[in-house]
């Protein structure tokens, strides 16, 4: 009797266990870095549209800088170190060099929007699946950022000469362009910038207007570009392909179906909260405005062919580059 009195405590017990694990919430661990912002607005709309729609059982643990350094990120997804992160595909091109092809000099004016629609359509390609899969990493959602441009010290440009010898802190696909003008990449760090070009360690930063605003390029520049059109940079959210998988399907669904959502906010967000304080702000900022003529629109997408012919060689033998690069740029193309 006593017997079957403690075998039925056990079982109790036992059932309590059960019955809290079925109950807790799944919780996932999301790196970024820096601090929240315009930038990072996508995610912070995931977490809370997940959130809502699972009643709290499933929630997204939103880091920034406590999990991972930024540019090692996809090293901690692929271990599973973390579950969701966002990077920069400019970081570590090697490690991710499919995405890099929407970082190419397009030479195209592309709305928010359509980035980021293009973007979506690029990570379901199976080339860049495939790439990303050897990190244990599956592309969720971009982060779509407008055209960068310039802002940098000293005379305004006046012809497409003065790029010569104008040392500029910038991507990849916008330097490959500007330095066949003769422009000089030069590597800062992204919170020094603003000390770098007031103390003249670099004339110009090309960024999108989150970052200039964030840097406060605008208070030490004397002019700014208003077209450049070279391009933007890539820096998607992931989650580890593993977590993903263990999700039970209603989290799953939650996850995945609440992306379009957060993009649409984060698009609106942007232009509506960001975009339009950069351009106030180095309006009274008094910056004179560098318009590129058509003429020499032309001229940069000449430069710009060069270097996407570049890329396409740089990685054919590593992938189909030249059926990745046609695929992106019959999107680009898209009116």
């Amino acid at each position: 009797m006593k017997a079957l009195h403690t075998a039925a405590i056990i079982s109790a017990v036992l059932g309590g266990f059960i019955a809290t694990e079925v109950q807790a919430a799944t919780e996932w661990n999301v790196s970024l870095w820096g601090k929240r912002r315009a930038f990072t607005e996508n995610v912070e709309k995931l977490a809370e549209l997940v959130e809502a729609k699972t009643n709290g059982d499933f929630k997204l643990n939103i880091s920034y800088g406590g999990l991972s350094k930024a540019r090692e990120n996809l090293d901690g997804i692929s271990f599973g170190a973390f579950e969701m992160a966002q990077f920069c595909a400019f970081y570590h091109a090697d490690k991710n060099p499919t995405i890099t092809v929407t970082e190419l000099p397009f030479a195209k004016d592309v709305s928010l929007a359509r980035i980021s629609d293009i973007y979506m359509e690029v990570f379901q390609h199976p080339i860049v699946k495939k790439d990303l899969a050897q990190w244990n990493a599956t592309l969720l959602m971009p982060t779509p950022m407008p055209q960068y441009n310039l802002v940098s010290k000293g005379d305004p440009l006046t012809s497409l000469e003065d790029f010569d010898g104008l040392r500029v802190r910038g991507p990849g696909g916008i330097m490959g362009v500007l330095s066949k003008l003769g422009a000089v990449k030069t590597g800062v760090p992204f919170a020094e910038v603003r000390q770098a070009m007031d103390s003249g360690v670099i004339d110009a930063a090309s960024f999108a207007p989150h970052a200039h605003l964030s840097t406060n390029t605008y208070k030490v520049g004397q002019w700014a570009t208003t077209n450049l059109n070279l391009g933007t940079a890539n820096c998607p959210v992931v989650v580890n392909t593993e977590a993903l998988e263990m999700l039970e399907p209603a989290h799953r669904e939650a996850l995945l179906g609440s992306v379009d959502e957060a993009l649409a906010f984060y698009v609106e967000n942007y232009e509506v909260n960001t975009t339009a304080k950069y351009l106030a702000a180095i309006e009274e900022a008094g910056l004179t405005q560098v318009t590129f003529t058509a003429e020499q629109t032309a001229e940069l997408d000449a430069l710009a062919q060069s270097v996407r012919d570049e890329w396409v060689t740089q990685y054919k033998d590593r992938f189909d580059a030249q059926t990745l690069f046609d695929f992106t740029a019959a999107l680009f193309a898209e009116k």
